[in-house]
């Protein structure tokens, strides 16, 4: 048997499939293209994760698109974070092109323009179906976490969430939380201390100082109502195609915090909400973020724990995340060694530390008799990368180097005139695009204070005029008694008289 016959058959069988799967591409050896020899994933099997790295501009983004349209066309909803702003072609069918043809005959499946239900979402200022979440969904724990909080500190939020539910005060909004900072330590700091314990002005101030740091990323806008339930994400459309979700946040890249506050609190949200289900025979919902160096580069550690905790939890809810990055070092290595499908594009060696990174990179991955895989990570061409997924029964299989298929939905970017068209369509934007600002916290609390305002005002008129009528009562009692007015007659009398 010959190497390519023996190559083919492993691949073959490594990643033969008898549910329904879909077909990333076709395995190459060395630089030929083994037709027909399909590298196909499971849809059991996306419910366990996945990674999607390489290079800038070796075609990350592209296998997205392949991997967010099969699913699509599976019926499986996905939510795609748009950070480079180049996914909302997925609404348009491709205008094809004789290399896509090329592409597709070497891999042996046919080449089939399409276009696919998109629904474009915004946390930002940009136009699109709006995403928000209220600080009481947050929680004091998942808050505390996000703003890296002291110990003591994170008790405080404890606390004056506790007083809020008490006092049915809601928190929606910064601005509602900023005000019960303020509140617990000036107007209401003996209502809340005595029942509640001590507020540290010095904590409150530094609790401030990182709500407003938040602020100035902008998120104010993420807070508020209405609230977005993530049900919505799991759409269907007529065609039994799941919905694409893209996010736009071209505008938060510098803004690492905010990315990193709405991640946590989707994926905190959507394990909250979405019930138990195992492993079934695909996902309820794919996630895939971009550039996820953004979510874990600047976390604490506490954050970090977090969200490890959440990756290992959600997929029994039948979630699967893809971290898009440039480098899988990117990714905490707790993370990294939950993912079960790696696709690894073309990684850049100019310096002795991306040698390292390379070598390092390339451990992740299954030995292969038929590659020297930190070679082949340097050598891949555009549209090409090393695969390793996981069997229906769990099992890793072969390493594979893929020649991948090509979007069947356009690759570029919607016209200005198109996207608008797009969210003008959508279902669900008149629903979370209403401004709603309801009485909270900050309403309510601004009327408490100055209704004791009043009530202490009145109280003093009252003690001013009290003192008045005690300076006054001698001289009255002066002139109204009986001598002093027989006195004044004696006086009228004599004066009449002359």
């Amino acid at each position: 048997m010959s190497t390519e016959e023996k190559f083919k058959k492993i691949i073959e069988k490594g990643y033969a499939s008898t549910g329904e799967s879909i077909v990333l591409g076709a395995a190459m050896l060395d630089d030929k293209v083994i037709t027909n020899s399909l590298v196909k994933i499971p849809l059991k099997t996306l419910n366990r994760h996945g990674l999607i790295a390489g290079a800038t501009g070796t075609g990350k983004t592209k296998t997205l698109q392949i991997m967010a349209e099969h699913l699509s066309e599976s019926g499986v909803p996905v939510l795609l974070m748009d950070v480079k702003g180049d996914l909302s072609g997925l609404a348009q069918a491709s205008n094809g092109h004789p290399k896509i043809d090329e592409r597709h005959q070497k891999i042996g499946i046919p080449f089939k323009p399409k276009s696919f239900p998109v629904e474009i979402l915004t946390i930002s200022e940009q136009d699109g179906t709006r995403l928000r979440a209220t600080v009481s969904e947050f929680g004091p724990t998942l808050l505390s976490r996000i703003l890296d909080l002291t110990d003591v500190q994170s008790g405080i939020v404890a606390i004056l969430f506790q007083y809020c539910d008490d006092q049915k005060l809601p928190l929606l909004d910064l601005k509602d939380f900023k005000k019960i900072l303020q509140f617990a330590t000036k107007e209401g700091k003996s209502e809340i201390e005595d029942k509640y314990g001590r507020v540290s002005t010095a904590s409150t101030g530094a609790i401030l100082r990182k709500i407003v740091a938040l602020e100035q990323q902008d998120g104010d806008l993420f807070f508020g109502e209405r609230s977005f339930e993530v049900n919505d994400l799991t759409r269907i459309d007529d065609e039994g195609r799941g919905i694409i979700s893209v996010l736009r946040l071209t505008d938060i890249q510098d803004k690492p915090s905010l990315f990193s506050t709405f991640m946590l609190q989707l994926l905190a949200e959507i394990y909250n909400t979405f019930p138990e289900q195992g492993d079934g025979d695909r996902p309820e919902l794919l996630l895939f973020i971009d550039e996820a160096h953004l979510v874990f580069e600047n976390a604490s550690k506490e954050l970090l724990n977090q969200i490890e905790s959440i990756v290992k939890l959600i997929r029994s809810k039948g979630i699967g995340l893809f971290f898009v990055t440039q480098n899988p070092k990117d990714i905490p290595t707790d993370v990294l060694a939950q993912l079960g499908l790696k696709i690894q594009h073309a990684l850049r060696a100019f310096t002795a530390k991306d040698r390292k990174a390379i070598k390092l990179a390339s451990e992740n991955y299954p030995e292969s008799e038929f590659y020297d895989t930190a070679q082949v990570l340097t050598e891949l061409g555009i549209g090409e990368a090393l695969v390793s997924a996981l069997s229906e029964k769990g099992i890793p299989t072969p390493l594979a180097k893929t020649m991948l298929r090509a979007p069947m939905s356009r690759m570029d970017i919607l016209s200005q005139i198109e996207l608008e068209n797009l969210i003008k369509s959508s279902k669900i934007a008149p629903k979370y695009n209403e401004q709603i600002d309801r009485d909270s916290a900050y309403e309510i609390l601004n009327r408490k204070i100055e209704e004791s305002e009043v009530v202490v005002a009145e109280k003093g008129t009252k003690k001013q005029t009290s003192r008045k009528s005690t300076r006054m009562n001698p001289i009255l009692k002066v002139v109204t008694s009986a001598t002093f007015i027989r006195g004044v007659f004696g006086i009228l009398n004599k004066v009449m008289k002359k």
